[in-house]
């Protein structure tokens, strides 16, 4: 009888049934939130600079907030801010000297970047898994299933240390911290977590598989398949459920899951519970806590304050940069099905900070959203705003019709002749008819996006498309040193990432 299992699982429904002490209301959840940042921060020299003492003392704080701190985006956080926390000052934007800085994944630049970490944000995540984890009970799961191992697929643990901070991916960070009453379920263990070297962490997960009983599974969904596959192929078996048949969840994030689900599912001898996760450098943002529904709810009371700015022209310029007083928005005065640019305030001492993610509200009552996308990553070159959401569904729909294993793709806008086309380039192992790809690809996008069907017609006068091995996208991120269960390869290529991805594949061939 699993003893331990069904004690968790019976804590995990108690505390399900207990009365919410906190008010469901999100307003008034957040400007609660938002005077405690405040409060802690008053007096950093941001706190300082700002006037936190006052902004305190406003009957409406949210909108005093508003009013006097400017909105960030990285560069103009780092250059004024956090530049001088990474030195090594006290009291920046946050009390005390930050201990970690969290490394991003950089799809959208060439080069990382450095979001502080701090202890309280450490807290902040762990209270938020903790919440995810209880949101199990919703499955029908046996108590079994709670006292099974949890593999978690992400940064080495072995954190860089200058002398000042630790630096390092945040599954890294927040891995090598966690509390010591999980440790005894979380693999693959201390010494294969330090590995920084990605195949050869691979090797030793895979040597280890056959000795555990995992029974749910975390990571980005392209380098899990990997890990799948490489299982797969070492013993020699059908499916990923003969070496582990009590796995029962995937936790996923990062990005979206669609394309992937179908070459996935061939790795599985069963059908698993899928949960989609919102885990950013800068936070973690929400979960998903219901089978029903693929969107993920908001973590409202849990140092996280959130701006919601219409993605929109108004508020972006060609570029997809921010504009100077954009119009922002709280919890209270969205609606759904509008897409959001998303700001955040944190107990990391982000400050109206523009994470650089799209996102829409499938359920205002619920306080649930789905991402659909980056800033950065859409495509309107003349009006048909493509968004990531749209090509995210579209190669979902066409691999399921064409029955092929779609693992990684891009896309492009460029010009041709006097107008613009799309380049697409399609990462599978399958033979593909590239013709009848590209016809299916381009129609299904018509009947997603109106704006790019009326664009075919007029200014986009073409799709091309290239079908290549996967192989080629995770060498292409080998040479940018980004290999391993954290990196995302992006979804648009502009400007010098696609001059250099273009000069890559020459090289290739």
């Amino acid at each position: 009888m699993a003893i331990i299992g069904s004690v968790i699982k019976r804590s995990f429904e108690l505390r399900e049934r207990l009365p919410k002490i906190r008010t469901k209301d999100g307003y008034k959840q957040q400007t609660k939130v938002l005077k405690k940042l405040l409060a802690k921060a008053e007096f950093t020299a941001f706190g300082e600079h700002y006037n936190f003492s006052k902004l305190l003392g406003e009957e409406d704080v949210i909108a005093a907030f508003q009013r006097t701190v400017k909105t960030h985006d990285y560069n103009s956080m780092f250059k004024n801010w956090w530049h001088r926390a990474k030195a090594g000052e006290s009291n920046v934007c946050w009390p005390k000297k930050i201990k970690y800085f969290a490394l991003s994944s950089g799809t959208s630049e060439s080069s990382s970047k450095y979001i502080p970490v701090t202890t309280d944000m450490i807290k902040v995540i762990q209270k938020v898994g903790l919440r995810q984890m209880i949101s199990q009970v919703h499955y029908g799961l046996p108590e079994e299933h709670f006292e099974r191992g949890v593999l978690m697929v992400g940064g080495s643990t072995d954190l860089k240390y200058n002398g000042r901070y630790y630096e390092g991916d945040l599954s890294g960070i927040t891995t090598s911290t966690i509390p010591f009453y999980v440790q005894g379920y979380n693999k693959p263990g201390k010494l294969i977590t330090k590995e920084r070297n990605w195949e050869a962490r691979l090797e030793e997960i895979s040597k280890k598989a056959k000795d555990w009983d995992i029974g749910i599974i975390c990571g980005v969904p392209a380098w899990i398949q990997i890990l799948f596959e490489k299982i797969i192929a070492d013993y020699n078996v059908e499916t990923i459920h003969d070496i582990w048949p009590n796995l029962n969840v995937y936790i996923h994030g990062g990005v979206s899951f669609a394309p992937y689900k179908k070459g996935f599912e061939k790795l599985l001898s069963r059908p698993i519970i899928y949960i989609d996760t919102y885990l950013a450098s800068e936070g973690y943002i929400a979960f998903q806590t219901r089978q029903e529904s693929d969107s993920m709810k908001l973590s409202l009371d849990n140092g996280l304050f959130y701006e919601f700015v219409p993605f929109n022209e108004r508020n972006f310029d060609a570029e997809s940069n921010i504009v100077e007083n954009p119009e922002t928005l709280h919890i209270n005065q969205v609606k759904e099905g509008v897409e959001y640019a998303l700001l955040l305030t944190t107990c990391s001492g982000a400050w109206r900070y523009l994470i650089g993610d799209v996102i829409k509200f499938t359920s205002v009552e619920r306080d649930e959203i789905v991402i659909t996308g980056r800033t950065k990553h859409f495509l309107s070159l003349c009006g048909e705003h493509l968004s990531q959401d749209n090509m995210n569904r579209a190669i979902e729909l066409v691999s399921a019709e064409l029955n092929i294993d779609i693992k990684e793709f891009t896309v492009a806008g460029i010009n041709y002749d006097t107008m613009f086309a799309h380049h697409w380039f399609i990462g599978t192992d399958d033979v593909v008819d590239v013709k009848q790809l590209r016809n299916r690809l381009d129609e299904i996008l018509m009947e997603l996006n109106d704006d790019y069907k009326v664009e075919r017609i007029a200014a986009l006068k073409d799709v091309i498309v290239n079908v290549l091995p996967s192989s080629v996208f995770y060498d292409y991120m080998k040479t940018k040193g980004k290999v391993g269960a954290s990196f995302k390869f992006p979804r648009v290529l502009k400007n010098n990432q696609l001059l250099d991805w273009e000069t890559y594949l020459k090289l290739k061939k």
